[in-house]
Parts: C-alpha cells; structure tokens; sequence
C-alpha cells in the first residue's frame, strides 16, 4: 500500500478529475451538434434531454476507463514518456466511447468531423493542464524546496549507488535523503543496526529504500513493521543482474528498478470489507454455537489431566511481519515454546486429551477469538512460530516469502487441505506450503474460501494424518 504523509499534491488528483469531466462536457455542449429530437435507443424513447443524457454517460465511463487505464496514475518518478502514452491511451479509448454512443442512438446525426474536432480540443485542454501539473510540481520541488519526500537508503551496492546518484542529480523527483546506512561506514550516517533507532527517532521519514540482498530475514521483518506502523512507504533495491518476480511491483527510477510489496486483489477495499465481514459473522458463529459449550467440557478434561491453563498463547508472525498472540487449547504439558520444537509423532510432550484436539484439530477453536481481534482470518496461510519465520526465509525466496506476509494468516489455508501442514521434515514442505500460499493470495474469491472451509470439515471428519 502507498502512504501519503504531510503532502498536498494528493489533492491534485481529484482537482484534474473534476477539470476533465468539465473539459470533455462543456466542450461536447458547444461542438456536438446533436438533434433537437428524443433520443431513442432500439426504437424506444429513453430521455428528452441529450445533453444530460451524455453528461451522464461519459461521466461514468470516462471515470471507468481512466481507472482501467490508470491515467491519474502519475508520480513523481514517472517520465514524460509514460505521461505521453497515458494520454494517447486515453484518447483513443474515450474516442471509441464518444462514437459508441453516437451510434447506440440512432436519432443522433453528428458529423464524424465534428466528433474528431471535439475529442481534439478536448484532449487539447486535458493534456496541457496534466502536463502543466506535472512541470509546476517539478518547479516547486527545485526552487520552492517543497513538496519533497524525506528518505533513507540502507545498503552500499551498485544498485543503492545509482539510485543515490539520481536522487542527488534529479532534484525535480524531490526526494530528500536524510540517512544513508550500510554496514561498511562507506559515506554513511551509520549502521544497518543503528537505522533502526535513527527511525526511532525521525518519524518524517516518507519513504525506506533498503537493498534487499544485503539484509537478514528479520532486518526485512523490522523495517516492514515500521513502515506499516508508521504509514511510510517500503522499497527494495534489487541487484540489477537477477530476475524480478511478479509478486512485487516495479518502479523504474530512470534506469534503475525499484521493488515494492503489490496490492494485491485480497487487500483492495471492498474485498477487504467483505472477507471481514465473513470473518466476523462465521467466528460469532463457532464461537457461540460451538466454543461456548465446547469450552466447559474441555476445560474440565484439560485441568484434571494437568496443570497449567486452558489456553496456550504463542507468538506468530502476522500480517506485514507483525507479531501476535495465536490462542489454541492447550495440547502440551508445558506451556513455555521452545525454538525448534513443532510436536512430532508419539511427541511424549502431548497430553491424552491433548492427542484428541491435534488429532481433531479442536485444538484450533479458539483461534476464531483471534480472528474477531483482527490478528487473523478465516482462511488465508498459517501462521509461523518467529524463529520458524526466521529459517525458512532462508529456504525460500525472499520476493515470495515477503509477499506471503502481505495478507493476514488464517485458521485454515489451502496448503492446509492439500496435506502441507504440522511438522516439516523436508525443505520441499516447507516449499510446496509457501507454494500453495502464494497460489491463494493470487486467486483469492469467497468460493475458494468456502471451498477451502468444506474440504477442511472434511478432513476433520476423515481424519488427516499429519494432525498429531
């Protein structure tokens, strides 16, 4: 997700929307000579008044297909060459759409020459306001010293050089550095260490560039929770001789590529709001239904077999590498977690009633208290033990292992279901788990929820062998 903090040029963006919807229909009321008749659509008269009627119209589809096209989506890193080609883009969709509703009603006798002149003019005032923005924020970022982005850049490779390079040498980009850290003292304000208290310290950092290759799983995790904490943006500098993966969205800064975590599909808002409210109604669900009796009968099972409490709390890496509590019955005769330690089969950790619960996953249950909380969902890839989250980091790529912490974990996943759970005995485990994860973020709906739900009871009622 992009930040925007202590900045006015967001302002900008609705400013040219409302400008161009103008544009495009004050110019179309003067040029296009439409007939003074009803318009009729298939023979059947729909509206009296034809200019309300295209206001209407390329109101809604001029929003549409901008957003399709993402023609407001411009940045300070963008060239003029992509603002050129977004607005030859936009012309000859919205061209198609202007002669679209010519044609949709027939009772319209426009002249193909005047629609041309009225898309050119148009066009014209559009283009010249966008680029007029664009250069006047420029000019403000060099002489007025405004509107900049205050960054810090971690790392000392190639990469992190030219980037540096043109931060320094473009001052219309407006970026500000005001920390530079790597591990080697080489023109820097310090440690890699140290730039977490620097942080700290500076909460008008905009913006982190960190050279991802040259950092540890859990620098990455750090500086990921403070970006999300702190609302300012993450981005990662690639070598310049690997390949990018999908998973993450390119920039290009010049010539240089930039990595940034991808908003992806699960995490826009409306689907945001619908998972949730799933979550919501199907934990209160369990939760009353279920746990409320469920909770008596194994709390009296549990505290007669040993001591200690009911629930267990262990921490688990979240979304966006944040840390929290997972609940779960207690299964164990102790309750302190040891790193390296995932239950095995004939565990002699495991109480009588505690085999039942992994046996059944019941264990699982209270779990839906964590989902209400908003620490995780329903469905959505397991939750690791922090210093797991730590080792398989080192198995896994890094672009991948990162883009699976973009969602939020859940009760039940798809690499759940398809057998790639408990225990992990092999590196492809923990492989193909990541694998399957990563499927669910990039396909995400509702059906494959309820799907990944129903095989889940499923194997609750057949048993699964690797619950133990």
């Amino acid at each position: 997700m992009e930040f925007k903090r202590g900045r006015y040029s967001w302002i900008l963006r609705p400013i040219l929307i409302i400008y161009d919807l103008f544009v495009l229909n004050f110019i179309a009321y003067y040029l296009l000579n439409f007939n003074d008749e009803n318009l009729y659509f298939f023979s059947f008269k729909i509206f009296n008044n034809k200019n309300l009627l295209y206001f209407i119209y390329s109101t809604i589809l001029w929003l549409v297909s901008t957003y399709f096209l993402k023609f407001y989506k411009v940045y300070r890193y963008t060239s003029l060459l992509n603002i050129l080609s977004l607005i030859f883009k936009q012309f000859f969709v919205y061209g198609i759409i202007t002669f679209a509703f010519e044609g949709i009603f027939r009772s319209i006798n426009v002249q193909a020459i005047d629609t041309l002149e009225y898309l050119l003019y148009a066009f014209g005032a559009i283009s010249v306001m966008k680029l007029l923005s664009y250069y006047i924020l420029k000019s403000v970022r060099v002489y007025l010293k405004g509107n900049l982005r205050n960054i810090i850049v971690i790392g000392n490779g190639d990469s992190v050089k030219q980037l540096k390079k043109i931060f320094l040498d473009k001052k219309e980009l407006g970026y500000k550095i005001i920390g530079v850290f790597n591990n080697d003292a080489i023109n820097s304000d310090g440690t890699i260490k140290e730039s977490f208290s620097f942080l700290e310290d500076n909460h008008t950092v905009d913006e982190i560039y960190c050279a991802i290759d040259e950092l540890t799983e859990s620098q990455i995790n750090e500086y990921v929770r403070y970006a999300n904490l702190n609302h300012c943006n993450i981005k990662f500098i690639p070598n310049t001789n690997k390949l990018f993966t999908k998973r993450l969205k390119i920039d290009f800064y010049n010539y240089v590529p930039v990595l940034s975590i991808q908003e992806v599909a699960l995490n826009n808002e409306f689907n945001k709001f619908l998972k949730r409210s799933f979550d919501i109604i199907f934990s209160l669900l369990i939760i009353v239904f279920v746990l409320s009796w469920l909770f008596i009968i194994l709390f009296i099972l549990i505290k007669l077999e040993s001591k200690g409490p009911v629930f267990y709390e262990h921490k688990r890496t979240g979304i966006n590498y944040k840390v929290f509590y997972c609940y779960k019955f207690r299964s164990l005769k102790t309750v302190k977690e040891i790193k390296g330690t995932y239950v095995k089969k004939d565990d002699k950790r495991v109480t009588i009633i505690g085999r039942f619960l992994r046996k059944t996953s019941l264990d699982e249950l209270p779990q839906f208290i964590n989902v209400l909380k908003g620490d995780m969902s329903v469905v959505g890839p397991r939750p690791h033990m922090l210093s797991y989250t730590d080792d398989y980091s080192k198995k896994i790529n890094k672009y991948n292992f990162i883009f699976r912490h973009n969602v939020k974990p859940g009760i039940t996943g798809l690499a759940q279901i398809k057998g790639y759970r408990g225990e992990i005995k092999l590196d492809k485990d923990i492989i193909n788990r990541i694998k399957y994860d990563i499927f669910y973020i990039e396909n995400w709906s509702l059906l494959l929820d309820f799907k990944i739900i129903i095989q889940t009871i499923i194997n609750f009622i057949k048993g699964d062998e690797k619950a133990y």
